[in-house]
């Protein structure tokens, strides 16, 4: 009886048409200027563990930057596994 009555009540709610939730477009824009700012400050990064390579390699000094150009590449492919994962949420 109350599986009856479940249905029969289900049956008179309608199927909404699809819409764009509000605001949809502007969290796409900040997550492509947070995607871009994320591969801007890898590469930043990377290039700067580099010139500091030279700069130790050249003058002698500790080797501390193999660990800063390791932190930015594990950086990287943590911000590039977050987009892709993003992406995919957002497409499905």
């Amino acid at each position: 009886m109350l599986t009856a009555l479940g249905e029969t009540l289900l049956a008179q709610i309608g199927n909404p048409t699809p819409a764009t939730p509000p605001l949809a477009d502007k969290i796409e824009r900040m997550v492509s200027w947070l995607t871009w700012f994320a591969i801007l400050s890898g590469i930043l990064g990377i290039v700067f563990a580099g010139g500091r390579f030279a700069w130790e390699k050249w003058t002698g000094g500790a080797m501390q930057s193999p660990k800063m150009v390791a932190g930015a590449m594990v950086g990287g492919v943590v911000a590039t596994s977050a987009g892709t994962i993003m992406n995919a949420l957002v497409s499905a």
